[in-house]
This record gives C-alpha cells, structure tokens and sequence, in this order.
C-alpha cells in the first residue's frame, strides 16, 4: 500500500508500507479481528516485549536496518545486546539539533505530525474513525481547558528514533498512566478500534512560560511493552530527553491551549489537504503567540 506524506519544503514522499498491508488483513477480517483479541492482550504484549528485551532478539536487528534503510552512522555506536536496545538506541546530538529559542514550539520527537483545532465536544476524525480529548484523558475539567487549543498528533512508525524530549522549560506534573489494550497507531487501525480510547497511554501537564500549561499524551502500540518516562514531577528543561517507546509504532499527542502558540503554516495546509508532515525531533513547528 502507497502512503504520502510531505517534508517541509512541501514536497510529497510515498512509502510502499507492505505492514498496512497485514494490518489491512488484520483489521478488515473476522478472522483477523479474532486474532487481534489474542494478539492486543496486555499479556501477550508484555511477553513480546520480554523477548525484545532478551539477547534471543538479536537476530531479528540486522534485516530490520536493511530493510528500513536506517543510516546507522546517525546514531551513537553502540553492541545491542537485545532488539530493544537497538530500538531504542540513541541518535548522535549533532543529528538532531535542538531550537533553543524559548518562543519556538518544537517537536518532541521525529514523527509524522497533524494538527486540528479544538472545539466544544470535537471529535477528530483520522480515517473515518474519531476520538474526543475527554474520552483520551478520560479527565473532563482538564479537557475543557484546551477547547478552542491545538491538538497535535505526533505518529512514530517502527523506523522512526523512538526517544523525545521536553519542548520548553518550566515543571511538570506527576505521570498519570490510564491501562488499555495495544492496537496498532497505523491509522488502518482506526476504522475498527477507537485506539485513543482503548490503548495503553500515559500523560503529564508541562507547566511553561512561553507556551501555558501543555497536555503531552505517550500512547502504547500493539507490542510495546512500556512507556518509559524518565522523570516524575519537578523541573524540566527544554531538549531534555523526556522517555522513549520500546519496541512498535507509536504516538505522542500534543494538547495546547487557546491563544497560546501560531503553528507554522505548513503544518496547517498539509493537515487540511489530508498530509502528514514529517518532523524531526527538535525543530520549530510554530511559535508562542506572545513575543517578548
């Protein structure tokens, strides 16, 4: 299956995904949709997780560089005793320059990015399935805050760096962690499962001073045995690695508030026109709308 996205000087990438293609199998057939009971079982993900993390893994890093492609000399060297190990491996610093101006909104992570605004009750349709931010916090009051905000919509695929950071200095609040099943992010998944609402996810609120109190959401996918979140409540600092997915593809939701930022036009338009913008950890997506 041929899948479009656009880098930031607008030009379209298509990606041959032959694992939308299995999913497509998944999702779309009884029997699939049977096996997927079985396969998005907390336990079943715990114990592929496992053997990601056990040195039996190894085998399976090598056909993974070459058949994604993955330029190795980005990344810190490095003997991966595991496949998580690889999965999470880290990229040199000089690879993923940080925007250190504090009035610009940065990605968290490399990802493929969509914006929408909030409004009353929104639900935010991505292949004709939708999710609402109440239903992604399952916390009412604090999703009223961010109606007339941005939510963005940060989806890593299995070959992008699956480590992000703080976009901003300032404090944050503890972790809350609200239990689910691991679907898939592919959005295949998302005509059959309202994933936002049945995956495992976790949350904290990023007390700034240039962009108000932002909601960052880590969403789990099938076979990803944690989130890793490295910090609970206290300081935080801008371009400071703030966790990392273990092995799958995954997602990270932005939540911001009314009148806070102005994302980059760009962004906007390939939303609009039904693109993903491909983003790299680090770099500007917009700006605090009160300039200093």
């Amino acid at each position: 299956m041929i899948k479009k996205f656009k880098d930031r000087n607008g030009n379209i990438i298509t990606k041959n995904d032959s694992q939308e293609t299995l999913l497509n199998l998944l999702y779309g057939s009884v029997p699939g949709r049977a096996a997927l009971k079985l396969l998005t079982a907390r336990a079943v993900s715990e114990i592929a997780g496992g053997f990601c993390s056990s040195p039996a893994s190894q085998f399976m890093i090598i056909p993974f560089i070459k058949k994604s492609g993955i330029d190795m000399s980005e990344y810190e060297p490095a003997s991966y005793r595991s496949y998580n190990e690889f999965f999470t491996r880290k990229i040199r610093a000089e690879k993923r320059p940080v925007d250190m101006n504090p009035q610009h909104f940065i990605s968290p992570c490399d990802s493929k990015l969509s914006v929408y605004k909030i409004g009353q009750d929104s639900v935010f349709k991505i292949k004709n399935s939708g999710y609402s931010i109440r239903s992604l916090l399952r916390c009412g009051r604090l999703a009223q805050r961010y109606i007339g905000g941005y939510c963005m919509i940060f989806r890593l695929e299995v070959n992008d760096y699956h480590r992000y950071i703080y976009i901003a200095d300032g404090k944050k609040s503890g972790n809350r962690k609200i239990k689910g099943k691991y679907h898939t992010v592919n959005p295949v998944a998302l005509d059959f499962a309202d994933i936002y609402k049945e995956n495992t996810r976790e949350f904290t609120v990023l007390h700034t001073a240039d962009f108000g109190d932002v909601v960052q959401v880590e969403v789990g996918a099938m076979m990803v045995g944690r989130i890793v979140n490295h910090d609970g409540s206290g300081d935080i600092s801008r371009g400071k690695e703030k966790g990392m997915f273990e092995f799958g593809g995954s997602t990270i939701v932005l939540l911001v508030k009314k009148d806070k930022i102005i994302i980059d036009e760009d962004i906007l338009k390939n939303t609009a026109d039904g693109f993903e913008t491909i983003v790299k950890m680090g770099e500007k997506i917009g700006r605090s709308r009160n300039l200093r």
